[in-house]
């Protein structure tokens, strides 16, 4: 099996769980006797969780030098932690499965990542065409997942995700051996050590902005174009193109990317912020909002592969997981958390309009990309 097909199953599997993990986990709460603000509660602490969890795993896969073995041991957690929900009854219980299962699930995803940008660097594979193997998992296990709960109930949910993180920790065996490589700095000072990096504090700022821009489309995209009285089946396909678009751009994007270097792509990212959100706040026209959407390759797909980019670049080897796990957790994590809680308000006093608030934050990365830019020459 060629390096590239390996580190393509990681994604395949992970992206399988967290394609059925995010639909379709409160359903999975509500079954099990939760009411909705009870829900509410567990998603949040989970978040909490989730912050502080993957770049702690992440310092430990550092410390270790063996991100792989980590992340079977997470993902087999994390199965575990799914097939929970099966069980558990009541409020506590159920949060804690969810307390475990957010933790374990948190640096999955960086981790993998690390692995896979330091894998395209020596083997020469394109990074993107790797990571297209998860967004197209995510789509299949959506589908899959409402069609077996349909049949089966929430309780199918929980064995499909189970089953996409023990794939996930099956496959990670099949991954090379980590090379050795210099330890980093040992106990806290491991753990901050990529926040001294002044290009990285600027890439988590670019992230933020950009990233965090989604946090409105990702609570009340689908709730401002049901009020415009646009369906179901429609809004599902709305969603569907902008996933579709990431995936092009990562499997035949390479080109352009290679021109346009991680600054450009990032400035990219902005510029396509504004014109994607703006434009969102003034219609709901369906023959407008398709080619909108078609803009997630530009505002998630673009920004996600300058920071691949950018990572590899500025951090060292012996940080790269733990700088993966933290701007995992502070350059989109958090900021997609607080945006959330914003973008609320945001929606009862503007309905759309709230869209021209992400539009500014696109609008400020760009002149903080340029600042990125000359601390990466630097």
């Amino acid at each position: 099996m060629s390096p590239a097909a390996r580190h393509a199953l990681p994604y395949a599997t992970q992206f399988f769980g967290f394609g059925v993990l995010l639909p379709f986990l409160p359903a999975v709460l509500a079954a099990r006797g939760l009411e909705a603000a009870e829900v509410a509660i567990v998603l949040a602490l989970g978040s909490a969780v989730r912050l502080l969890a993957g770049p702690a795993f992440g310092r430990v896969a550092d410390a270790l030098g063996a991100p792989r073995a980590v992340l079977a041991a997470v993902s087999v957690a994390a199965a575990l932690a799914a097939l929970g929900f099966l069980w558990a009854a009541g409020f506590v219980l159920l949060l804690l499965v969810h307390l475990v299962l957010s933790a374990a699930t948190a640096p999955v995803m960086p981790l993998t990542d690390a692995m896979t940008v330091a894998a395209a660097r020596r083997h020469g594979f394109d990074y993107g065409r790797v990571r297209a193997a998860g967004s197209i998992a995510f789509i299949a296990a959506a589908l899959l997942a409402g069609q077996a709960v349909a049949a089966f109930g929430p309780a199918a949910a929980a064995w499909l995700m189970a089953l996409g993180f023990a794939g996930t920790a099956l496959v990670a065996l099949l991954l090379p051996r980590a090379e050795p490589r210099p330890a980093g700095p040992a106990g806290l000072a491991g753990f901050f050590a990529p926040l001294r990096i002044p290009a990285f504090r600027w890439l988590l700022l670019v992230s933020a902005l950009v990233q965090g821009s989604h946090a409105f489309y990702y609570a009340f995209g689908t709730l401002h174009w049901q009020a415009a009285g646009l369906g179901e089946g429609l809004i599902g396909a709305l969603w569907a193109a902008g996933v579709v678009a990431e995936i092009i751009l990562f499997v035949w994007g390479r080109g352009l990317v290679a021109r346009l270097g991680p600054i450009g792509l990032c400035v990219v990212a902005g510029l396509a912020g504004v014109l994607r959100w703006g434009a969102t706040a003034l219609t709901t026209d369906p023959l407008l909002l398709f080619p909108l959407q078609l803009l997630h390759a530009a505002t998630f797909g673009a920004q996600h592969l300058a920071t691949m980019q950018l990572l590899a670049r500025v951090v060292p080897p012996a940080q790269a997981g733990t700088a993966q796990a933290l701007h995992a957790s502070l350059g989109a994590g958090l900021a997609i958390g607080l945006l959330t809680l914003v973008s609320g308000p945001l929606y009862s006093a503007f309905g759309g309009g709230g869209y021209w608030g992400m539009a500014v934050l696109c609008a400020l990365a760009v002149p903080v990309s340029v600042a990125l830019g000359r601390a990466v020459k630097r």
